[in-house]
């Protein structure tokens, strides 16, 4: 970032760049540990980019952070009025204003703030009539499991629009969001102060698609697949990681193992859990065991981004044997369909 001394010439992303900067290493990891992934990598990309910050910029940068954690402490304590009625004491009523104008949203009464406690059931009868994108916001505030729930009792052409919205989902304008707000906020008699926190995109509706039956997941993924091939190739990429793989009973395992060349999964294993090492070595031979175990060690050190495309490609195999109807991932909806 070019060189700049007044935090008014600065975007809110670089203001958070220079704080955990300014925090050092360990409180600023703590803090990076809080948020989901794609804001540690829109953040991280914020502090690459910066050069030299100017003593002066930092620290007003920390002071505005200070600011704004007192006054959201006050209105805690005691409510906005509290909070100003401070504030103005502390630091005079135009700069008072000014820290609560950059808290307004906090201030307000949002009629998001009963939604994560609401019974899917009883969600589902509200949401159901309302605009796609309405009933894709609002899922984006649910846990997976409330809104895997909600998105399987939507009828079938309205589960795959949600999900296209979800995935696609980025930034909401302010209108949508007060609109929405008015609506919810009609329809419950009390409202919270949660603070509004987005957070849609693929790995969101993998997440609700992997607790979902397969049939259902199955007709959503072929909609998303006409409309984006792209985006649902990239869905199904996150549905199931390497991770996954102690999903699989040992007669999937077998199955997938028969299509993995041993070089294979031998790189892809380097970096694996031993939870993992184990769920694999138990289904194949003593001799084959051995076999990989001396490859992984005569492999020595590699880079990470080759054992990661060996696990990939594992992933991408267990895919295609779910979508074959070869294998079954446990732990996912529609167990009721396994036949013995």
């Amino acid at each position: 970032m070019a060189q700049q001394h007044s935090i008014d010439e600065i975007t809110g992303a670089q203001k958070a760049a220079i704080l955990v900067v300014g925090l050092g290493t360990d409180v600023s990891s703590k803090v990076l540990k809080e948020l989901a992934e794609p804001e540690i990598e829109k953040l991280t990309i914020q502090v690459a980019n910066l050069k030299d910050i100017p003593p002066s910029l930092e620290e007003q940068v920390l002071k505005e952070v200070s600011e704004l954690i007192m006054a959201q402490k006050y209105i805690n304590q005691g409510g906005a009025e509290y909070a100003r009625d401070i504030l103005e004491s502390a630091f005079g009523k135009s700069r008072a204003m000014e820290i609560l104008k950059r808290l307004e949203g906090s201030l307000k009464a949002t009629g998001f703030a009963m939604v994560k406690d609401i019974d899917p059931k009883q969600l589902i009868n509200f949401i159901q009539n309302e605009h796609p994108q309405t009933i894709s916001l609002i899922l984006t505030q649910l846990s997976h499991q409330q809104a895997s729930q909600i998105l399987s009792d939507l009828p079938p052409e309205l589960q795959a629009e949600v999900s296209l919205r979800i995935a696609t989902m980025e930034k909401i304008s302010p209108t949508i969001i007060n609109e929405l707000e008015g609506v919810l906020e009609g329809q419950f008699e009390e409202a919270g102060s949660r603070d509004l926190s987005l957070s849609g995109g693929t790995k969101m509706v993998a997440e609700i698609l992997n607790l979902m039956d397969s049939s259902t997941e199955k007709a959503i993924m072929e909609s998303i697949e006409n409309e984006n091939p792209e985006l649902a190739a990239e869905i199904k990429n996150l549905m199931f990681i390497f991770e996954d793989i102690l999903l699989l009973d040992d007669r999937s395992i077998q199955r997938v193992l028969k299509e993995v060349e041993t070089k294979e999964l031998a790189i892809a294993l380097k970096a694996a859990s031993e939870e993992i090492k184990t769920k694999i070595f138990s289904n194949v031979s003593e001799r084959v065991a051995e076999m990989i175990r001396e490859e992984i060690e005569f492999m020595g050190p590699m880079r990470l981004s080759d054992v990661e495309a060996a696990q990939q490609k594992i992933v991408e195999t267990v895919r295609r044997l779910q979508d074959e109807g070869q294998i079954i991932i446990a732990g996912r909806g529609g167990k009721e369909e396994l036949v013995v």
